[in-house]
């Protein structure tokens, strides 16, 4: 391959920093980068840390982009000035929900306002029937008094989302044409353009959130793109989707809302990968950044994703109708602020001093204390380690800020007050992360014990072992790189597309032909649409479908094998379902609800076995340093060897308490445990069991 394009670039940008991980195709070599993000302009961190690995962007081959934009503009409703058109008798339908309470107990429950407001929201005469026929025409009269409304309103932003369009696209289609020409530079989307499943709320609330942000995503998305040519890049420009999959940047300007849960993915895709590799079957990853942390099970070597995400959580929030990672996030990150509230009790989150301010140890004008203040304060975080240095920490400044905020309104006095009040911000954090954990694993029927604990992440390795001895787990595990390992996860994704259809038919044979049919005309929109964009002799497809048994409303997703007759697709629905529920309703007849289609490139990226090589050169587990650290156990501080995790051989051994500090990350082996080496570089921590 010529100098002009070897490498592949990864860029996750996060609350607090911005990570980034690089592939050298020539040498084989991959290198990694972290730089504190910039919120006012969050392009400029980005390519402020791809200047400091070296790199020139005119070399790079590929440039994929992770986001969190589309996430917290919709979580802090900044987005565009949007609008609703829908058909008349449906204005309402994004506040009417499904009309049930999440929370029935609670009295003063209320649900998030809608994302459109209902002065923004307009009725249009139109009207498709359940089986796709036309009913009543679109009314272009009214459409156009509409445009003028909207022109006056000055909305950036409109979604159309008409009833039964998800079987007849033939008036949103019309609609948005008709809106386009008379609304030039207001960004326009459709509800069957993005999800063509049924249930109306569902599609128009996708469509409203698609709307939001996708005037501003534009902005983002080109404005990146110009910063990458202005450096003379003409490569591939990728953004990160939340289905496990990259996206051409022109996809990603048509629906943003792919890109929700843009940032948590790529180490999902690490995790499989290292899970692959090292043959463990169940693993749950865990991401501790500085702003979140986030988990999600990695079986088989592969991850689940799921159809539907709630905006905000299930109970208070709206739901969005795209692929996206099965994932628990919570806010306990690095940057988690801890507070007292008006009972005198410590709390932790959901705010959050992100990269500006940052915690107080970052010595930029943060004021209250966080969780990595804590571990500073704790002597967990080496001051002058911290980034190689390129960050020193104001241990001092962390520890008057717990001791003025916390330490002394909790009545907990002198130098071992201050520890107490920090231990006590980090055992919040591991409560709130446990139960994370807790939610993917035994909420869902799982033996937490009989899974691995695969962290990463900037904070992620830190209270890895402590989750792990919680939760009865038994061994830990952390990837070279943690901190930027999502970043280099995105280096492994596939170029993805997953394409749907609503099927509502009884399993038999003659529907199961029709099901083929139209996964036959699945693959061909698939092919098609990713023929624009790469060279599709490596494909790979996979057909499932969304099944249940007659007059159930929820569904089981199921493989189903192209030449598999109905007694196996039946066979292979009970398997699943009894995975599920735990019994089988045999003599119901079973129904198909949706097919789904995923599509997949294969990228060409990292060996792991030379990702090793990098963190298993020179010498022995010799001690770098030694420094007292609070394990948060009886006694207080220990006296505890400090040791550069790039100086560790593959077979090396190490006994806690200890603690392997690198570039991105720092790893703590709690008194008890026993880390050991792996054979891809891998950390892997045997945790002791937790006295009763």
């Amino acid at each position: 391959m010529a100098d002009a394009q070897r490498y592949l670039v990864a860029v996750d940008t996060g609350g607090t920093f911005t990570d980034l991980a690089i592939y050298d195709q020539q040498t084989g070599k991959t290198q990694f980068g972290k730089t504190l993000t910039t919120p006012a302009n969050l392009v400029v961190g980005a390519m402020q840390g791809l200047a400091e690995t070296g790199v020139p962007v005119a070399q790079a081959r590929v440039f994929t982009h992770g986001t969190t934009h589309v996430i917290n503009s919709l979580l802090e409703r900044r987005g565009a000035r949007t609008a609703l058109v829908t058909t008349r008798g449906f204005r309402d339908v994004l506040e009417i929900g499904r009309g049930n309470r999440a929370e029935p107990f609670n009295l003063r429950y209320r649900r998030d306002p809608a994302l459109i407001p209902r002065v923004l929201r307009f009725e249009v005469t139109e009207r498709i029937g359940g089986q796709g026929e036309i009913v009543e025409p679109l009314d272009e009269a009214e459409l156009h008094a509409i445009a003028g409304e909207l022109r006056a309103a000055q909305v950036e932003a409109v979604a159309v989302s008409f009833l039964n369009a998800y079987r007849n696209p033939m008036h949103e289609q019309a609609a948005a044409q008709f809106l386009e020409r008379l609304l030039p530079g207001v960004f326009i989307t459709t509800g069957s353009s993005l999800t063509r499943e049924l249930m109306e709320y569902e599609r128009s609330s996708t469509a409203a959130a698609n709307a939001f942000v996708g005037a501003r995503m534009r902005g983002y998305i080109d404005s990146f793109g110009d910063a990458l040519r202005e450096d003379c890049f003409d490569g591939r420009f990728c953004l990160m989707g939340s289905n496990g999959g990259v996206m051409s940047a022109a996809t990603a300007i048509e629906r943003p809302i792919a890109l929700v849960e843009s940032g948590p993915v790529g180490g999902c895709i690490g995790a499989a990968a290292y899970a692959q590799a090292l043959g463990i079957e169940r693993m749950v990853a865990f991401d501790m950044g500085g702003t979140t942390a986030k988990c999600a099970l990695i079986e088989n070597a592969g991850f689940e994703v799921v159809n539907t995400y709630f905006v905000n959580g299930y109970e208070h929030g709206f739901p969005v109708r795209t692929s996206v990672l099965d994932i628990v996030e919570i806010g306990a990150g690095g940057g988690s602020l801890a507070w007292i509230d008006d009972n005198g009790r410590l709390q932790l989150g959901p705010r959050s001093a992100g990269s500006e301010p940052g915690p107080i140890a970052f010595d930029r004008g943060g004021t209250q204390p966080t969780v990595t203040d804590a571990n500073v304060v704790l002597g967990r975080l080496g001051s002058r380690s911290f980034l190689d240095g390129r960050l020193p920490l104001n241990v001092p400044a962390a520890a008057q800020g717990v001791r003025v905020k916390l330490a002394e309104p909790l009545a907990l006095h002198g130098e071992q007050g201050v520890d107490r009040a920090a231990q006590g911000i980090l055992d919040l954090a591991c409560v709130a992360m446990a139960n994370a954990i807790k939610e993917i694993t035994i909420e869902r029927g799982r033996d937490v014990r009989d899974y691995k604990l695969f962290a990463f992440g900037g904070g992620g390795p830190i209270f890895a072992s402590e989750l792990a001895r919680d939760l009865g787990i038994g061994e830990v595990i952390i990837p070279p790189q943690p901190g930027a390992f999502s970043s280099f996860g995105m280096l492994l994704a596939p170029l993805r597309r997953d394409i749907a259809a609503t099927f509502l038919h009884e399993l038999d044979e003659q529907r199961l032909q029709q099901a083929r049919s139209e996964f036959d005309r699945m693959e061909a929109e698939g092919r098609q649409a990713l023929a624009e964009e790469v060279d599709i002799r490596a494909l790979k497809l996979r057909r499932e479908a969304d099944m249940c048994y007659r007059g159930q409303s929820h569904t089981v997703k199921v493989a189903l094998e192209s030449s598999a007759d109905a007694n196996e697709v039946r066979a292979a629905f009970e398997q699943a379902y009894q995975a599920r529920y735990g019994h089988l309703n045999e003599d119901s007849p079973i129904s198909f609800v949706m097919l789904r289609l995923v599509c997949e490139v294969p990228m060409t990226g990292p060996d792991l076995r030379q990702v090793a090589v990098e963190v298993s050169a020179k010498s022995s587990a010799t001690p770098a340093d030694w420094r007292d650290v609070h394990f948060g156990v009886a006694g207080g501080r220990t006296r505890t060897p400090i040791y550069r995790r790039a100086e560790l051989r593959i077979g090396d051994a190490i006994d806690g308490p200890a603690v392997v500090e690198e570039f991105s990350s720092t790893t703590l082996v709690a008194p008890g445990d026993r880390l050991e080496v792996g054979v891809l570089g891998e950390l892997r921590i045997h945790c002791a069991k937790k006295a009763n």
